[in-house]
């Protein structure tokens, strides 16, 4: 079958003489197999280097996303990634990604691999994407100060659907223990400054700040390379007093401010994490109320989120 005839088989197009012939039941059943790969291919095209459908499952970004939308990727624009993984297993195989048509912008809502929490070399659920607003770039510097984000020293655009739960920032002198990186006397509302590393970037190496900065390197590798011994810190058994990077990172944040599970929790987005672009809203319901109760299903949908545009 020619890519042509695939094409009109797909559309169901057939030319004067395939219209006078008559088949039989075995030719039948052969057309409409290879009518059903041919789809198939398609479709796993599409999905896999152009466009998908995500569902969102949490309100880290409400009131931009809601719980419930379904939600359109463009795959594309940051350089598409084939199948990373064997279906339904976190089993790795080889992949390839294509060229970029550009990077991630400040502002853009990104989908992305999540890389794990602050203390993981990897997530425990691999393959599983997280959606956030991308707030820092690689050699950007992050800081909140009660609330309101800073970018290299400039407060941060608030996006027009910000949530912020509490209307009081937690005090400066509040550490949370579950801030990244490890050991950093921070807040979700007061945090930072920190620096995004970008590839190439160098940072000195001592036994008071690889704590920060540990998972990431081991990150790199793949494996557990970065350790301490005789007040000194090794890599790969080797004593080493600096790190350059071999990748850029980005700082994502949710919409949802006070109630998102973000880098500020478990730190940087790998630049091959990335899998496209959030950009618009197919349509939207209550995801709360089961299949089974359809016709209330059916009721729940949001008209205003029925290819909406997202910003």
């Amino acid at each position: 079958m020619t890519f042509k005839s695939g094409i009109k088989r797909f559309f169901g197009i057939k030319t004067e003489e395939e219209l006078l012939k008559v088949k039989t039941t075995k030719e039948k059943i052969k057309e409409f197999i290879e009518s059903l790969l041919f789809a198939g291919i398609a479709a796993f095209f599409i999905i896999t280097f152009i466009v998908q459908n995500t569902r969102i499952p949490t309100g880290s970004m409400e009131d931009t996303i809601l719980v419930g939308d379904f939600v359109l990727v463009n795959k594309f624009i940051y350089g598409a990634e084939s199948t990373k993984y064997i279906p339904f297993t976190q089993i790795e195989i080889p992949h390839f990604r294509l060229p970029a048509i550009r990077k991630p912008k400040r502002k853009d809502i990104v989908v992305f691999e999540f890389p794990g929490m602050r203390h993981q070399l990897y997530s425990d659920d691999r393959g599983v994407n997280y959606v956030k607003r991308c707030i820092g770039l690689p050699g950007d510097t992050i800081q909140v100060i009660n609330k309101v984000v800073y970018v290299n020293g400039k407060q941060f655009w608030i996006p027009t659907h910000a949530i912020y739960v509490s209307g009081y920032p937690e005090s400066k002198d509040v550490v949370d223990p579950r801030i990244f990186p490890i050991g950093m006397p921070w807040n979700a509302d007061n945090y930072g400054p920190l620096i995004v590393p970008k590839k190439g970037y160098t940072i000195k190496l001592t036994t008071e700040n690889v704590e920060m900065w540990a998972m990431t390197i081991n990150r790199e590798f793949g494996k557990i390379v970065v350790s301490q011994s005789n007040n000194q810190v090794t890599i790969e058994g080797k004593p080493v007093t600096s790190y350059t990077f071999k990748k850029d990172y980005y700082f994502m944040m949710g919409d949802n401010r006070d109630d998102s599970l973000d880098s500020r929790y478990w730190g940087f987005v790998p630049d091959n994490n990335i899998v496209g672009e959030a950009f618009i809203t197919l349509f939207s319901w209550d995801r709360d109320i089961p299949f089974t109760d359809f016709f209330r299903l059916l009721g729940s949908i949001r008209p205003d989120r029925i290819l909406l545009i997202l910003h």
